[in-house]
C-alpha cells in the first residue's frame, strides 16, 4: 500500500543521502529553506517503509513572469523502489498541493539524467544546460498547471 504525507526536513534525509549526495555527510542534506514554514516536504511510504521523498518551496525563477511559483527540490526515491511509478506519485502530489495553493507554474533544477522523466510527465526544459559543483549537469524545467 503507498501513502504519501507531509513529513519534517530532517526525515527526507535518510532517502536524500543515498540519492541525490551519496558518499557526502548527511549534513549536505540540509537544504536552504528546508525549514520555512512555506516549504512543505513529502514522504511516499511502500507499506511503512520510507521509499521516496520530495520538497516543494515558494520560491521565484527569474525565467518565468508567474509572480507567484514554486520549486520542487530533494526529489529522490530509494534504488530498491525505483521504476515502480513512486516518483510520478511524488509529482503528481506537488503538482496537487501547488493548485491546492492556487500557484500556476512549478520549476525545478533537473539533474541531466532525469530529464527524460520529467518530460514523460509534461515538464520542459528552458535554457542551456549547466553544472552544479560536485553535482552534475542539470537543466531548468517547468511546467504551467
Amino acid at each position: 500500500m503507498i501513502t504519501i504525507k507531509i513529513i519534517p526536513s530532517k526525515e527526507t534525509y535518510p532517502v536524500r543521502q543515498p540519492v541525490l549526495r551519496a558518499g557526502k555527510p548527511i549534513e549536505s542534506c540540509c537544504f536552504d529553506g528546508d525549514d520555512l514554514e512555506t516549504t512543505v516536504h513529502f514522504g511516499l511510504y511502500f507499506d511503512k517503509d520510507l521509499a521516496g521523498v520530495v520538497s516543494v518551496f515558494e520560491s521565484r525563477n527569474a525565467n518565468f513572469p508567474e509572480e507567484r511559483q514554486m520549486q520542487i527540490r530533494g526529489m529522490a526515491v530509494l534504488e530498491g523502489y525505483q521504476k515502480k511509478g513512486f516518483g510520478n506519485f511524488l509529482v503528481n502530489r506537488v503538482e496537487e498541493y501547488a493548485k491546492s495553493k492556487n500557484v500556476p507554474l512549478l520549476w525545478f533544477n533537473a539533474r541531466e539524467t532525469a530529464v527524460r522523466f520529467y518530460e514523460k510527465l509534461q515538464y520542459t526544459t528552458i535554457g542551456p544546460a549547466f553544472e552544479i559543483q560536485e553535482i552534475g549537469t542539470h537543466y531548468v524545467m517547468f511546467k504551467h498547471l
